[in-house]
């Protein structure tokens, strides 16, 4: 039997003067370069020198955080549901930022409500869970702190997928990266509106991980391993350079972010402001 359930994530109500407070505008700290290759919009992301990397959810591989939440718009203040779907042959504890976390069985589905004007917002999976009656416990990748409903960002290796919903120009913005390691095949679609191009990571790649990067359940990314600024790009300089590690990832999956300035790439957008509904899957067919 196929399980289906919905959590909806409530928008902090303080969110909008904290936004204005704090001046959480992407449009005001980042420019974004954009070319359209086969009729399908890609952005290019430009870092000025006062930008609070917290708020950005491209290749990002801190491990831990927290959500931030953009001014809502006044003409939308709905949400916009993401299918999250287990194909694996084993059971996966979804992780959503904002949103929580689920155990879900092959084949389970559950949808979330993400509201829109999130900035910052991940998906992962988890493998190797061991939970209590109170939600306390640990997984071998992924783990959040110790608990199933996740309130911080996963510890590597896990799979992620971003995005940052409503956005410049009224867009969203989406990928996955490998920044922060591989643990699950991953899958990021967007569901309607005619955006049809996703993201798809479905390479063998702990088969194949590095010896030097190889832990039980995944494949770290080597900024964990070696933590320098070669491997980290912690300055976010734009000198920073692939790496040998980083090309593995990339040549395993084209699409996917697989060092943190990997923005020209692997970062996709669709129409925002409610249009467009998104689909992850862990281990596509």
């Amino acid at each position: 039997m196929i399980a289906i359930s919905r959590t909806s994530s409530s928008p902090n109500p303080n969110a909008a003067m904290s936004c204005v407070r704090n001046k959480h505008l992407l449009f005001s700290i980042l420019l974004l370069d954009f070319t359209f290759t086969n009729q399908f919009l890609q952005a290019q992301t430009l870092i000025g020198p006062n930008f609070d990397e917290a708020l950005l959810p491209f290749g990002s591989h801190a491990i831990t955080g927290t959500l931030s939440t953009r001014c809502n718009r006044p003409e939308f203040d709905g949400t916009i549901p993401f299918t999250l779907r287990n194909k694996c042959p084993f059971t996966v504890w979804a992780a959503t930022i904002p949103g929580g976390g689920r155990q879900l069985q092959t084949n389970d589905a559950w949808v979330i409500d993400v509201p829109s004007g999130t900035t910052g917002g991940r998906i992962w999976g988890r493998t190797n869970c061991s939970f209590d009656k109170s939600g306390r416990g640990n997984c071998q990748t992924g783990d959040c702190g110790g608990v199933l409903q996740c309130v911080t960002f996963g510890s590597p290796p896990n799979t992620l997928a971003e995005f940052a919903l409503d956005q410049f120009n009224d867009l969203d913005f989406f990928d996955v990266s490998l920044v922060d390691g591989f643990n699950i095949p991953m899958e990021f679609t967007p569901t309607s509106n005619g955006c049809s191009r996703g993201v798809r990571c479905a390479a063998d790649i702990n088969g194949q991980c590095p010896k030097v990067l190889k832990v039980a359940g995944g494949c770290n990314n080597p900024c964990t391993v070696f933590k320098t600024d070669e491997y980290c790009c912690s300055n976010f300089s734009t000198s920073c350079e692939p790496t040998n590690y980083s090309k593995f990832f990339k040549g395993q999956c084209p699409d996917a972010y697989s060092y943190p300035m990997d923005d020209a790439t692997s970062t996709f957008t669709c129409p925002g402001a409610g249009a467009t509904n998104y689909a992850v899957v862990f281990c596509p067919s």
